[in-house]
């Protein structure tokens, strides 16, 4: 399929969605700004994708600047085996930093994956520059959110530290800091114990 055949069939998945009476109230600033569209769920990335060619192909670069989809990075440990993936900060949403009037809209609004505009159909609002700011800022700097498929009440083996080779029985989970409480037979006593996720093995 070509390039253009295959925005002929982004056209006609969309259309179906699309007023065709809807006159867009142009943004008379002329002033690029930053707006939240919305999109089906687990479509971001497509959108971002197709959204990217059709300005291209559509010569609008003059109009429509970045597209953006917030992520950020989750580590998860399972099996004792540390596996990292993006995960969206805002799902269903993109960013997109334009100059809005009708031409801009249409090619937005008639992109596979998209479902609306915030606001309202014939007046989009665009966000607060200082918002958009803290949004790109947090998916940039996103310190890693740890997940472990460990839960109160299961058992673990500890295989590092000086509890190692013990078994506990998790009473917390903490998975901000990565870590969680367990309760270990010591000479014969129960004790609390704080661990890493990297300190213990389920079994």
């Amino acid at each position: 399929m070509s390039e253009k055949d295959e925005f002929q069939t982004n056209e006609e998945l969309t259309e179906v969605q699309v007023d065709q009476d809807t006159k867009i109230s142009p943004d008379k600033s002329n002033q690029k700004r930053w707006y939240i569209v919305h999109t089906y769920s687990g479509y971001e990335n497509k959108v971002k994708s197709n959204l990217e060619k059709r300005i291209e192909y559509m010569n609008m670069a003059d109009k429509i600047f970045r597209i953006e989809v917030p992520q950020k990075t989750v580590t998860q440990i399972k099996g004792g085996k540390k596996q990292e993936k993006e995960e969206k900060i805002f799902p269903g949403y993109v960013l997109v930093e334009m100059i809005m009037d009708e031409d801009s809209w249409y090619v937005v609004r008639h992109t596979a994956g998209v479902t609306k505009f915030v606001g309202s159909a014939k007046k989009p609002i665009p966000a607060k520059e200082s918002e958009i700011k803290k949004i790109i800022h947090r998916s940039t700097t996103q310190t890693q959110k740890v997940e472990m498929d460990v839960k109160v009440g299961e058992k673990v083996r500890i295989i590092s530290g000086p509890f190692a080779e013990f078994v506990g029985d998790i009473t917390e989970v903490y998975p901000d800091k990565a870590k969680l409480r367990a309760m270990v037979s010591i000479f014969g006593r129960e004790t609390p114990v704080e661990l890493e996720y990297k300190q213990i093995q389920k079994l």
